[in-house]
């Protein structure tokens, strides 16, 4: 089954590190965060991505043509104008199938899923997800939940940490609770979705995704939601890029569901 990363986008609201490169490409533990994405469904059995690029595409077109070199020894004879890997790195990476599609600099994220519609096969099934969230969710059940239900989109949800404590008082303001970073009440859209091929009839020129296509599946009563109880955190600010790196350095990551 094939997998869309959306890769495309400014990320404005990390500066400090999307200036000079694209936010799929900040790096985590040394790594891009689309590596540890990629990784993430590699381990569970998926290997064949679309990745769709925007914003500085020449970085990720560089990192993966240039993966398998990089992180083996080669053997160049400049004579015969060839190159010769002689130990591939043991990293999974390499089993990937990799199409980068040029999706538009400023597309929104319904314009770029629909401008690879040409790498998906009729009545194809495929996964979507963005370039900056990381999560250990089980693909086999998310993929089984959307098989078991006659919809075209499904999306995982979940109950985010709040970054500050939860109060809770009674009518005279006495503190009744006091609870360090609990979850929010409602749940909210992390990505990890699977669609059918239909969703294409759902998404118009220049569409944001996930306010305008996802909203005419609802009227048509097409979209279900995966509910999602454990790890799952975007990379939107400075503040969540050092909490990641934080995580990785210190062996905690709860997303690295690989060996190695």
């Amino acid at each position: 089954m094939k997998t869309i990363i959306l890769a495309g986008g400014l990320g404005s609201r990390m500066r400090e590190e999307t200036e000079f490169k694209p936010k799929p490409m900040v790096e985590i533990g040394g790594k891009p965060v689309i590596w540890h994405i990629i990784k993430n469904y590699i381990h569970q059995g998926h290997n064949d991505f679309i990745i769709c690029m925007g914003y500085k595409k020449e970085q990720i077109i560089n990192y993966f043509t240039n993966y398998l070199p990089y992180n083996s020894d080669i053997k160049i004879d400049l004579n015969k104008n060839k190159i010769l890997t002689l130990n591939k790195t043991n990293d999974d990476l390499i089993n990937a199938k990799i199409t980068l599609a040029d999706t538009g600099l400023n597309s929104d994220t319904g314009e770029r899923i629909r401008r690879i519609k040409e790498h998906i096969n009729e009545n194809e099934t495929f996964m979507m997800t963005y370039g900056d969230g990381l999560a250990n969710i089980n693909l086999e059940d998310l993929v089984k939940f959307h098989e078991n239900h006659n919809g075209v989109a499904t999306f995982t949800i979940t109950q985010p940490q709040s970054r500050f404590g939860i109060v809770e008082t009674n009518p005279k303001n006495l503190v009744t609770s006091f609870s360090e970073k609990g979850k929010i009440q409602n749940k909210i859209n992390c990505g990890f979705m699977v669609l059918d091929y239909e969703v294409f009839d759902y998404i118009e020129e220049n569409d944001n995704f996930e306010t305008q296509s996802l909203k005419r599946i609802i009227e048509d009563n097409k979209l279900y939601a995966f509910d999602h109880d454990g790890y799952f955190q975007p990379m939107d600010t400075y503040r969540e890029y050092k909490s990641l790196n934080h995580l990785w350095e210190n062996g905690k990551a709860p997303w690295k569901t690989w060996n190695g």
